[in-house]
């Protein structure tokens, strides 16, 4: 799939649309797991956020908190914001807000290495010190190592299928855990934890 379809309106609602309700199911599960992901975050950018589902349901979770959803112009052109989350019509490519942390759910399967490492760049630049509380919050799979655990593991065959589908598809890939450490140190930053929750899915917290 080219990602220029999205900019078709037919194309473009269904794939957000699906995304919202896979969001809806997700966040619930994910912000009771993860609470402590986010607290002390008093802003946040949600790159890639579509319709602001993830956005929503975070700031229903935490009401302190600012949350600016950021997806491509045609996507966020007609969308309402609120007291506490506001749509920006950018490129992540380009450039990212400045917040205390920067979301990215589902995204970095989508792109390569290269392309990836162009997005952390722009997070990394988007976000304050450590000491700041600044980190990059990502939202993926974590592709299981250990070649015994994965030969019974229906989680990471789960993430293997998704692996193949992305290269298939975007000429992508979901990714180990070494193969994340590479992406954030060539990125620029200096550490990371990940936490696992809801199935394939983990939190990755990433610090400058």
């Amino acid at each position: 799939m080219c990602w220029s379809r999205i900019l078709t309106p037919e194309f473009g609602k269904n794939f957000h649309d699906a995304m919202a309700n896979d969001s809806h199911v997700l966040m619930s599960v994910i912000l009771n797991e993860g609470k402590g992901v986010f607290d002390n975050l008093k802003s946040l950018v949600d790159v890639g956020g579509g319709t602001g589902t993830t956005a929503h349901a975070v700031v229903r979770a935490f009401p302190h908190l600012h949350c600016m959803v950021l997806d491509l112009p045609n996507v966020v052109a007609n969308l309402q914001g609120t007291a506490n989350v506001v749509f920006i019509g950018s490129d992540m490519f380009e450039s990212i807000p400045r917040a205390d942390a920067v979301l990215l759910k589902f995204i970095f399967h989508d792109w390569s290495d290269t392309d990836c490492v162009r997005i952390l760049k722009r997070c990394r630049e988007a976000i304050p010190s450590r000491e700041e509380g600044g980190k990059v919050i990502i939202i993926d799979a974590v592709i299981e190592e250990d070649k015994n655990k994965q030969e019974d593991d229906l989680i990471t065959e789960t993430q293997l299928l998704f692996d193949i589908m992305m290269m298939a598809i975007h000429n992508a890939k979901q990714r180990t855990e070494k193969e994340w450490e590479r992406l954030f140190l060539e990125s620029g930053f200096t550490d990371y934890k990940i936490t696992r929750v809801h199935g394939f899915r983990s939190f990755i917290e990433v610090y400058p």
